[in-house]
């Protein structure tokens, strides 16, 4: 599918399918688009009429135009009151209005949108990431493709002329977003701890990055006891992974990106039982999947912004080799932990991965995991939880977070309920109780950072959806990606 800038005017353009933005209670038609109508012998107005359409946001209602007409059909698409529209409504409309032109066979779409903000950049770039996030399918493992009708081969933005730079920035943040829907999709035995390596290598290879990545013997020397223990069920071996992005020049910010990469859990010697979604546990490495998503889209957006990428990767099995509960582990920075529960991993593997980052000399860091339950239970599926001391790094997050439009919400550090991880024997336990259960997550997070600004999202909710949700199809979101990639462009302004 091509996305291009259409130098002709409304009147004038010619295809399949036009898709016209109007504002909630404001669908009288005026201007060119009153001059549509009558070149379409008044069929936009008998639609609006008919269909009682008010453009509420993201509904749509279509139609069939007269033969000889230079476009056959017609979307018209609600964005909303005006004074609430946002970047994310101008996504989510164009992903609206993008799947009722596929299903209706469209080979060639034409968008006629108001500017949010009287931004033309943003506004451009914003519809070309809903349709193209609104289109993706996953059909890798299908032996016969579901879908055998015309895709929609040409999208074409009117009245955006000039912005192609912004068509190439979402290309770029949507290839991102992509390789971690496409990570997270696929089953544990497609994606394992070697795939993640081979893909990082692939991304310094194919964008110009530094790849380093460490064996199970390199880890022990650094002493990291907590990934190890973790890893050592397994008969993969564990891969930490350390892409670079180092651009030209002295940079602005150094910043690290630190992700899960649990290939498959499942639970250790505290095994998931039935009901508890054991089959669902490919997707525990979402955090490491947006990690390397964006450190694809960041190498070809090419910021004045040094990003470190990492992850330790493996899975968490049952073995004679398996860690037990109770057992103790001694992280790279000395402390030890009591493994209460063994389906707490993926705070063992992160914790190494902040001592790390930590000693990189860096001006922030931020991880993201599919972490907890806990944070579902209060968050729900669709906003993932923001964990930090640190205000400037929240602000940034939550600014980035809106420019994206993937919600997050700032989650308390209640320092006191960091009694409930003490234990008799070690420096702590790896969960506490119940109660708080995010809370506590990440304040054991907290015990591996010393220097450095830093902040947990916990993404266990919105890393995958069951049914259709905006510009998301059923199944991996890809979620991080572009806040990540908006958080990492915002620190280089």
């Amino acid at each position: 599918m091509a996305i291009q800038l259409s130098d002709k005017p409304l009147l004038e353009w010619a295809g399949d399918t036009l898709a016209i933005g109007l504002f909630e209670d404001a669908v009288e038609l005026t201007g060119e688009l009153a001059t549509l109508n009558e070149k379409l012998a008044g069929v936009l107005k008998e639609l609006i009429a008919e269909e009682e359409f008010t453009a509420k946001a993201n509904s749509t209602v279509f139609t069939r135009v007269a033969a000889g007409n230079l476009i056959r059909k017609v979307i018209l698409v609600g964005l909303g009151k005006p004074e609430a529209l946002k970047l994310d409504s101008v996504r989510r409309a164009a992903a609206a209005a993008a799947r009722v032109a596929k299903k209706q066979k469209s080979k060639t779409l034409g968008f006629s949108f108001p500017l949010w903000n009287n931004d033309p950049a943003a506004t451009a770039q914003a519809i070309a990431e809903g349709t193209q996030l609104a289109l993706y399918q996953d059909i890798r493992f299908k032996s016969e493709p579901e879908d055998k009708g015309p895709q929609i081969e040409t999208v074409d933005l009117l009245g955006f002329a000039g912005q192609e730079a912004a068509i190439t920035r979402a290309n770029q943040i949507v290839s991102g977003v992509i390789l971690a829907r496409q990570l997270v999709a696929a089953p544990a035995n497609e994606v394992t701890p070697i795939t993640l390596a081979e893909t990082a290598q692939a991304i310094a290879t194919d964008h110009g990055l530094q790849v380093e990545i460490l064996e199970r013997e390199d880890c022990e020397k650094l002493g990291m006891g907590a990934f190890l223990g973790v890893a050592q069920a397994s008969d993969l071996p564990p891969k930490f992974i350390h892409l670079t992005y180092k651009p030209e020049g002295t940079p602005k910010k150094k910043l690290a990106i630190i992700g899960k990469g649990l290939t498959f859990d499942s639970g250790g010697l505290n095994i998931k039982g039935a009901g508890s979604g054991i089959e669902t546990m490919k997707i525990d490495m979402g955090g490491a999947a947006a990690t390397l998503g964006a450190a694809k889209a960041i190498g070809q957006l090419k910021p004045d912004v040094e990003v470190h990428f990492i992850s330790a990767a493996t899975e968490n099995m049952i073995s004679g080799h398996a860690m037990h509960p109770g057992d103790i582990l001694k992280a790279s920075n000395g402390k030890t932990i009591e493994v209460n529960n063994t389906d707490a991993e993926g705070r063992l593997t992160l914790a190494d991965a902040l001592v790390f980052a930590d000693k990189l000399g860096l001006d922030a860091i931020v991880d993201l995991a599919t972490l907890t339950g806990a944070c579902v239970i209060a968050l729900g599926d669709d906003i993932a939880g923001l964990y930090t001391p640190d205000d400037a790094v929240a602000s940034q997050l939550e600014k980035a977070a809106e420019t994206s439009g993937e919600k997050l919400w700032r989650m308390p550090m209640e320092e006191k309920y960091f009694e409930g991880l003490k234990s008799g024997i070690a420096d702590m336990k790896n969960t506490g109780p119940r109660p708080g259960g995010s809370i506590t997550a990440a304040l054991f997070l907290k015990q591996f950072v010393k220097d450095t600004p830093w902040a947990h999202l916990d993404i266990a909710g919105p890393v995958w959806t069951d049914k259709e949700n905006g510009y998301n199809g059923a199944g991996a979101t890809g979620y991080g990606v572009r806040t990540l990639v908006s958080w990492v462009l915002g620190t280089g302004d």
